[in-house]
């Protein structure tokens, strides 16, 4: 479980997941160093199902990509895809709030959580500014 308390530095680069593209498979969420991923649902209705996909806590991301590829050795040229589905970008903390907007759940789910979502990003830019 991540420490808990104020951040000693805020990252240059910050993990979004694409909910559009992520299928739920929880690769991602395996290999996360501070357990800052976690399973999200919706139900959609009888006809359409259940929608899933994983989210980043952007409070507890510390921006070592570590969801998006394994680090391996300088002299190996291959590069190890945590994602099958080409579903996480690392994004400048700047730009943070506006991707999450875009793409980190359905628009319902979005608004319905803006604060968390949005406003979490958009705070940790305006730290990353003021440092």
């Amino acid at each position: 479980m991540a420490k808990k308390g104020p951040r000693k530095k805020v990252p240059k680069e910050l993990a979004i997941i694409n909910a559009d593209n992520c299928t739920g498979c929880e690769s991602c969420l395996e290999v996360c160093p501070v357990d800052c991923i976690e399973m999200k649902k919706i139900d959609r209705g009888v006809i359409k199902g259940t929608q899933q996909w994983c989210e980043i806590d952007l409070e507890r991301c510390v921006g070592c990509e570590v969801c998006v590829h394994i680090p391996g050795k300088k002299s190996n040229p291959y590069e190890l895809l945590v994602c099958p589905w080409d579903a996480i970008e690392m994004v400048p903390t700047e730009n943070a709030a506006v991707v999450m907007a875009q793409v980190g759940g359905p628009p319902e789910y979005i608004e319905e959580h803006w604060d968390r979502l949005v406003g979490t990003a958009q705070h940790l830019a305006e730290l990353r500014a003021a440092n």
